[in-house]
């Protein structure tokens, strides 16, 4: 196994107890969060393999949930956020899923309010990192070994090129990009890879691109 860092080998700094169970978890569920673009009111959360086995034990539970309350990984609030949610009123129900996984650390995050709904795949791979798999139908095929953004958009002229424009201004590189849509004219997503964690004033900058809805990123 190839070592980017010693960061890979002792983990991230994080709320315990397990890097792949805890702070992989939480950034899964803040991933979720950042896409649908405001908190949740409801979640179902579906758990799979390992995480469907020991996710008490092991905070999956409390992380996934603090994600989805906008906590990072070591945000000391993050054990308490089963009762956060409580108190924000946020209904959240736990699946223990049966269904066959390609990874034992499997969770299926479907949340919402009262204007929308969103439903994302994660997968944590160990040393608090995550690859997204699916986003609201669309396959994604994020190594999660590099910083990506993910730009929900609407399928029209110039979109792309709006966002390509100003990770060039910044001087950010990209390292892989693909490009889904369900119909032409329709709601897409933009998956991008690039060389370093992005600054949050150009995600700023990117939310007011040409036809851009919804944007999210994933830190290495």
């Amino acid at each position: 196994m190839k070592y980017n860092s010693v960061f890979d080998i002792i983990g991230p700094v994080m709320i315990g107890p397990s890097s792949s169970h805890t702070a992989g978890a939480a950034r899964i569920g803040k991933a979720a969060r950042n896409l649908f673009g405001q908190e949740p009111t409801w979640a179902k959360i579906h758990l799979y393999e390992s995480f469907a086995k020991t996710y008490k034990g092991h905070g999956t539970d409390f992380a996934l949930v603090g994600g989805l309350l906008g906590y990072e990984a070591d945000d000391k609030r993050i054990s308490k956020s089963l009762e956060t949610a409580k108190e924000r009123n946020i209904t959240v129900e736990f699946i223990e899923d049966s269904a066959a996984v390609s990874h034992p650390n499997t969770a299926r995050l479907i949340i919402g309010n009262a204007s929308g709904s969103l439903e994302l795949v994660g997968v944590s791979i160990g040393g608090g990192k995550v690859e997204i798999t699916e986003l609201n139908g669309f396959d994604l095929r994020l190594s999660g070994n590099h910083p990506a953004i993910l730009i929900m958009h609407n399928d029209r002229f110039g979109a792309i090129a709006s966002v390509t424009r100003i990770l060039a201004k910044y001087e950010i590189n990209i390292g892989h990009m693909e490009v889904n849509r369900k119909d032409v004219g329709k709601e897409a997503l933009m998956v991008i890879e690039v060389d370093q964690n992005v600054e949050d004033a150009v995600l700023k900058e990117l939310e007011s691109a040409d036809h851009i809805v919804r944007i999210a990123k994933i830190d290495s």
